[in-house]
């Protein structure tokens, strides 16, 4: 075999020293949530196995489980993914094609959708972005792997993302060399229509079996641009598009109900160690920089000064039904009263009484209670150390 790069995933020891890296962290086993008593057999029975025992011993079973599909490697586009599985209903599907080689990936899992039946189980398999950084620092010597790396970075994940390289990317590579995160994989698994049941790393590979929960979110894809565009909950409940510094990895907001199911919060109401968070989103959110596009949406008069963060659909369906209505007869701001307490509020229940403490005073007294607010808001962030979280 040759021992490219890319080939290296096959042929090292099992990586899980590398699942505390960059975007990986996080990564954990959740079988407990598989539902198929048949599916939680396989995954015990090939939890110690790299990528080609797995497809061995799939194939071996698939003589006596004949709802069991393996979806070829040459299989690499959405219409010949829905032609193989058009009509043959399986039970669980393992994709042999890494998912990083395929080119239309959404298109791809949308395909696979639409194939299954609810319920169904897709598996998948791919290198992450902090995997192949780890091999190619295990590949070449100090003072050139810090070169490689950088020079990977930039033309396997920015240049397909960006407008004025994507055609030139993909006209050169077919767009087989692109390099994913883990949370870019969960992220579009769930757009996709899909919810990830179990996950983690072997030999060198990222393993993610997802089930078939719904249909897929009929949306514009996430691009990669460095400000990004977020619906968020509006006064009487509309809509609103606010604008934001980049400071998470692509399809990160997909990720919020996978997030919040396995992960307790934090100060602020925001998700405790968030990994969706990238390096220079840290910075920018400890210097309040993640936000500054925000000041458009205050001139067009969709945010205020003062107010409660605006807050995306899935979030602002935990609040409770008192709270949500409360929300909703005030525009959002750009200054959360939880950073006025003394204390931050540390949960979820405590992040609520504090933005009904506030909105019950606005809506008493509106200029009042924001002038208050606001003076003591900016107090906190200049005297207690005070960061957007």
């Amino acid at each position: 075999m040759k021992k490219g790069l890319f080939r290296l995933q096959y042929e090292i020891d099992p990586a899980q020293r590398y699942t505390e890296a960059g975007s990986d962290r996080g990564a954990k086993i959740v079988s407990s949530e598989v539902q198929s008593e048949k599916v939680r057999r396989i995954l015990e029975a090939t939890s110690q196995m790299g990528y080609k025992e797995t497809i061995m011993y799939l194939r071996t079973l698939q003589e006596t489980e004949p709802r069991i599909a393996i979806v070829p490697i040459t299989t690499y586009t959405p219409e010949a993914l829905h032609y193989r599985l058009d009509g043959r209903n399986p039970r669980l599907t393992f994709v042999s094609r890494p998912l990083h080689t395929i080119h239309k990936l959404d298109d791809y899992l949308y395909s696979a959708n639409q194939s299954l039946e609810e319920g169904a189980y897709l598996w998948c398999h791919t290198m992450t972005a902090a995997l192949k950084s780890k091999l190619i620092e295990e590949r070449y010597p100090w003072g050139i792997r810090k070169v490689v790396v950088a020079w990977d970075y930039l033309w396997n994940r920015v240049c397909p993302k960006l407008r004025l390289t994507h055609k030139l990317y993909f006209a050169l590579t077919g767009g087989k060399s692109r390099t994913f995160t883990r949370v870019e994989i969960i992220g579009r698994l769930y757009r996709a229509g899909f919810e990830v049941v179990d996950e983690g790393f072997r030999q060198g590979e990222f393993f993610v079996l997802a089930r078939k929960v719904g249909l897929p979110v009929d949306d514009m894809p996430p691009t990669g641009s460095p400000i990004i565009h977020l619906k968020r909950i509006g006064l009487g409940g509309k809509s609103i598009v606010v604008h934001k510094f980049r400071t998470m990895y692509t399809y990160s907001e997909y990720v919020q109900p996978y997030i919040y199911h396995y992960q307790s919060l934090e100060r602020g109401g925001k998700f405790k160690d968030d990994y969706r968070v990238n390096f220079w989103g840290r910075w920018l959110r400890r210097v309040w920089l993640d936000e500054l596009p925000m000041v458009w949406n205050l001139l067009r008069g969709d945010l205020k000064l003062v107010g409660v963060r605006p807050l995306s659909r899935q979030y602002f369906n935990l609040y409770s039904p008192e709270v949500q209505a409360l929300r909703i007869r005030t525009k959002p701001g750009l200054l959360p009263p939880f950073y006025y307490e003394e204390h931050t509020p540390e949960t979820l229940d405590e992040v609520q009484a504090s933005e009904r403490r506030y909105l019950e005073a606005y809506l008493k007294a509106p200029h009042k209670t924001d002038w208050r607010y606001f003076w003591g808001i900016v107090g906190n962030i200049l005297f207690h150390k005070k960061h957007s979280a």
